[in-house]
C-alpha cells in the first residue's frame, strides 16, 4: 500500500477526490491518500519541493510558470514539476461583486487572482482583453485560492475575481454576477491537472498509476446518472453553505457529459496549447512557449488507462 500526500485548493471541484475516498477506490488500487487543503499556490509548490506533499491538484499554468521561472521561486533546487493527468477545464467564471454589471465596469477597479504571475492570471488578462478592457486598466491583487477569493469578493475587497464551480453559484445567491465564462470566451482550456515532481514520479510510478485509476473510477461513478443523487449529497456534505438546490446545480456543471470532469483524464492537447499560448502572449517579457513535453509526463496515465 502506497501512501500519497495530496494537496488541493478548497472547493466542490474536489468531488472526484471525495468520491474516491467515499468508495475506498484508492485502497482498491493499492494506495492511500492524506488530503490537505492550501491557502495559495506558494504553499503547494513549496510543499512539493520539500517532500511534504507528493501530488497536487492544481492549474496547469502553475506548472508552466514554475518550470519557466516566471513564478516566485519556492526552493534553491530547480523546479521539476509535471502534470501526469487532466481533470477538467477549470469550471472558471469571472464573477463581479454586487453592482458590477459587466466587464467594462471593472475599469480602474481591483480584480483578484491567486498570484498575478501564475494561476489563472494569464487567462483573466485574455478574458478582459476579449471583452474590450486592457489588463492594465484594472488593479491586480493577490488573494489566494478560490475559496479565499470568494470570501474576499463577498467582503467587498475586490470588484471581481475568477471563481470555480460551485463558487460562482454561491456568489450569485449573494448578489454577485457572472461577467464571463472561460469556455465561452477562449474555448478549450486545460485547467486543473494532477501534478507531482518529476523526480518523485520516477521513483513512485506504481503509486501514481494507482492514484490515476482511483480518480478514473471515481469520475466514472460520478458520471453515472444512477449516482447523481449520491453525488449531490456528497457535494452538499463537503461544501459549507451548499443547499440541495445548489448541489444539484453544481453537479449539472461538474458532471456535464461534454464539459464536465474528463472521463478519460486526458491532458487535452488543444487545452494545453491554449495555456501555453496565453502565457506566451501575456507574460512580460515575452517568451514563446511551444513545447508541451516540458510540463507533461503521460507515462503513468497511459499505464493506468491502457492508452498507447
Amino acid at each position: 500500500m502506497h501512501t500519497i500526500s495530496v494537496i488541493s485548493f478548497g472547493g466542490g471541484f474536489n468531488l472526484p477526490l471525495w468520491a474516491a475516498q467515499h468508495l475506498q477506490l484508492f485502497e482498491r488500487h493499492g494506495t492511500a491518500i492524506e488530503l490537505h487543503f492550501t491557502a495559495d499556490s506558494k504553499q503547494v509548490f513549496r510543499g512539493l519541493m520539500q517532500g511534504e506533499y507528493h501530488v497536487a491538484i492544481t492549474a496547469l499554468d502553475n506548472i508552466v510558470a514554475h518550470g519557466e521561472g516566471h513564478a516566485d521561486p519556492v526552493s534553491n533546487e530547480p523546479a521539476d514539476f509535471v502534470a501526469f493527468m487532466g481533470s477538467d477545464e477549470g469550471f472558471l467564471s469571472l464573477v463581479g461583486a454586487p453592482g458590477v454589471a459587466d466587464v467594462a465596469a471593472l475599469a480602474g477597479r481591483t480584480v483578484s487572482v491567486d498570484d498575478p504571475a501564475n494561476g489563472f492570471s494569464m487567462l483573466l488578462r485574455e478574458m478582459l482583453s476579449r471583452h474590450g478592457l486592457a489588463p492594465e486598466a484594472v488593479q491586480w491583487d493577490r488573494a489566494g485560492g478560490t475559496d479565499r477569493r470568494y470570501e474576499a469578493l463577498l467582503e467587498g475587497r475586490h470588484a471581481a475575481t475568477m471563481l470555480r464551480t460551485p463558487f460562482e453559484l454561491l456568489a450569485a445567491e449573494r448578489g454577485c454576477r457572472v461577467l464571463a465564462r472561460t469556455r465561452d470566451t477562449v474555448g478549450p482550456y486545460m485547467g486543473i491537472v494532477g501534478a507531482s515532481r518529476r523526480s518523485w514520479a520516477n521513483m513512485h510510478g506504481d503509486a501514481l498509476v494507482g492514484f490515476v485509476r482511483a480518480w478514473r473510477d471515481a469520475v466514472a461513478w460520478l458520471l453515472d446518472p444512477a449516482h447523481r443523487l449520491a453525488a449531490q449529497a456528497l457535494l452538499q456534505a463537503q461544501v459549507p453553505g451548499m443547499s440541495p438546490a445548489l448541489a444539484a446545480s453544481a453537479c449539472d456543471v461538474l458532471l456535464d457529459a461534454e464539459n464536465g470532469f474528463f472521463r478519460d483524464l486526458r491532458l487535452d492537447p488543444e487545452g494545453v496549447r491554449c495555456v501555453l499560448d496565453l502565457r506566451s502572449r501575456w507574460r512580460s517579457p515575452a517568451q514563446v512557449l511551444d513545447d508541451p513535453a516540458r510540463y507533461l509526463d503521460e507515462r503513468w496515465w497511459r499505464l493506468a488507462t491502457g492508452r498507447k
